[in-house]
């Protein structure tokens, strides 16, 4: 059975909200994948009579299409859209029979008056987080305009094809054929890569805020309805709402929440700020700070400018690379950051996890389920993970552990081959041939753009008090950009209650 009972309880009342006939046409073979899909879309026949079936020859087998009766919407999932693609094949099965997809009345504008001929492809590993995501916009946009399709691929189902386009990161997507995006995109961001974004002038009246926020994470989140429900005007400007938390696979330690995910955590948070009057400026890079007279200027990218009387600066956190020669060049075609979005890509295969704490050795566990060996390489003379998780490392007999390792090279031609390290110990260069490299040495701020414009200590995090001030009048800062040892998600959201709080103090007595 492809369903189980709960699955199909919690699908029955999903179909009911169907508002029209759809037509699954289905190019099956004989193989196992083949007979696992025919099972699923007959089950999803049984269960509505709003849904329909028919055999035919699609581009890729197995696969099927998603379309209204009469008419090709352009949708189609090449292998079976189960895991963290089950989502999308629902939401795909109501907007194609109707049902209005739950975007900004703008956004929908926007791709509707798309011009030209789009047909996308993106690959996905059922095991990613971030790839529905992509799935959920693209088919947003081919039911949305007729001239755009979309087809997603199962990578491990059409492994040689996924392998034959270099595929060693996902979701990756192409567009017309050529090569259009990777990791995770929001359909604004979408159709912001697509040249319908807004421009500076959108900026030009906008009034100063009370309360400016910078960065779109939990501790941005957090400042914002805080200082909303204040009644003082706010607004948040974004690069990513969600931050990192969009790349982040599963959340156990928020008090009250047993278990989320990160994206869906993210969507939460962008949710609860919409309920309240927040002026959102979503992928907007903020590129500089200055202090003028009663105001406090916020540079973009795009040459506009933000005034607030008070600024909270949240910008987060990123991935820290390891600043070795290849790991730029390799990036995507071997060198790798998400090892539950692109782990199963190396099943089979031989890799290398870059670091020691409970990060690196979390991910050196999962990939053990998936490929063939795992070598950890940690700089320091032992490992820094919990006990529990080391327990765990050592009992694994596909994994070596390499300490007082110094990365010094990752090397290959078109892909990662191999790496070469130092051993700190006896001084003599090694080399270990292998086909992907996940780094897993921790975070660094995004605070680059800042300058010297506020206090920042040798990380680059900002420094600041128990208030959350900065060293500059009317400037805060909040959550994993600052010098606050901690950097976890509930810490940040109380951190960012915090600032806001102290902003609308320093609001009111000046």
């Amino acid at each position: 059975m492809i369903l189980d009972t709960d699955l199909k309880a919690q699908l029955a009342q999903y179909l009911e909200l169907m508002e029209g006939d759809v037509l699954l046409k289905v190019s099956a073979g004989s193989d196992d994948t083949s007979r696992d899909m025919m099972e699923l879309v007959d089950e999803l026949a049984t269960m509505s009579s709003r849904i329909k079936v028919e055999t035919t020859e699609l581009e890729r087998t197995p696969s099927f299409s998603v379309n209204r009766v009469g008419e090709d919407t352009g949708i189609t999932f090449a292998g079976i859209p189960l895991g963290h693609e089950f989502t999308s094949l629902v939401l795909a099965l109501l907007q194609v029979s109707g049902r209005a997809p739950k975007e900004d009345q703008k956004l929908i504008d926007q791709a509707k008056n798309l011009e030209g001929k789009h047909h996308f492809v993106t690959y996905v590993s059922l095991s990613c987080q971030n790839c529905p995501v992509v799935v959920q916009a693209l088919n947003v946009l081919s039911v949305l305009n007729p001239n755009i399709t979309h087809t997603m691929i199962d990578g491990a189902t059409f492994k040689e094809e996924a392998e034959s386009n270099n595929i060693m990161a996902v979701p990756t997507v192409f567009l017309n054929g050529e090569s259009f995006g990777g990791g995770r995109m929001s359909l604004e961001e979408i159709l912001a890569k697509l040249g319908s974004a807004p421009d500076a002038s959108e900026f030009e009246n906008k009034d100063p805020y009370d309360v400016l926020v910078v960065g779109g994470g939990p501790a941005s989140a957090s400042a914002a309805i805080y200082a909303a429900r204040k009644g003082i005007r706010t607004g948040i400007v974004a690069e990513r709402f969600g931050g990192q938390v969009n790349d982040t696979a599963g959340i156990e330690n928020f008090i009250s929440v047993k278990r989320t995910e990160g994206p869906k955590f993210a969507a939460n948070l962008e949710e609860h700020v919409k309920d309240y009057d927040i002026d959102v400026m979503n992928l907007q890079r903020a590129t500089g700070l200055e202090r003028k007279q009663d105001f406090v200027e916020i540079e973009l990218e795009n040459g506009a400018s933000l005034k607030g009387k008070s600024v909270v600066l949240s910008t987060g956190a990123r991935w820290r690379k390891i600043g070795v020669p290849g790991e730029d060049e390799f990036r995507n075609k071997g060198v790798a950051y998400c090892p539950h979005c692109d782990g199963p890509l190396f099943e089979g295969k031989d890799v290398s996890v870059i670091g020691g704490g409970n990060s690196g050795v979390e991910a050196a566990i999962d990939l053990a389920g998936i490929v063939n060996h795992v070598t950890v390489l940690e700089f320091s003379s032992e490992l820094k993970a919990d006990s529990v998780l080391q327990e765990r490392l050592h009992s694994l007999p596909n994994v070596t552990v390499l300490t007082n390792a110094k990365t010094t090279e990752i090397t290959g031609e078109d892909n990662v081959n191999g790496l070469t390290y130092i051993d700190r110990e006896t001084e003599t260069e090694q080399h270990i041939e292998l086909e992907g490299v996940f780094v897993q040495i921790g975070l660094l701020p995004n605070t680059d753009w800042l300058g010297d414009s506020v206090e920042r200590n040798k990380f680059g995090e900002i420094v600041v008090d128990r208030h959350g001030a900065t060293n500059v009048p009317g400037v805060f800062a909040a959550g994993d950009c600052t010098d606050d040892p901690n950097k976890q998600i509930i810490i940040s959201m109380g951190s960012g209650a915090n600032t806001a709080l102290n902003a609308f103090d320093y609001l009111i007595r000046n």
